[in-house]
């Protein structure tokens, strides 16, 4: 099984990490991430990549950006369902 994970990123943050849980412009629930690094690059992008798959306890290689890759609202495959992740990340 594998879902997909709404995210909004806030570079170049002061403090980085996983926030809480907002409600996007679609209406759809997104977690909030914070990354100290520069959205150029890639940099942002791969840094809420190990940042995810640290705090979901998963590999980088199992997630992937699927829309959103130069927005701050991002679309994420993840190996599990949503449920699950969230889960992963309250703990």
């Amino acid at each position: 099984m594998s879902g997909i994970l709404a995210i909004r990123v806030t570079p170049r943050a002061a403090k980085p990490g996983i926030g809480g849980w907002r409600t996007g412009p679609d209406g759809r629930e997104e977690l909030e991430i914070r990354v100290a690094e520069a959205p150029t690059d890639g940099a942002a992008n791969a840094a809420v990549v190990t940042l995810l798959a640290k705090a979901l306890g998963v590999s980088r290689s199992q997630l992937s950006i699927i829309s959103g890759a130069a927005s701050r609202h991002k679309r994420i495959a993840i190996p599990f369902e949503l449920q699950e992740a969230r889960a992963r990340l309250s703990k």
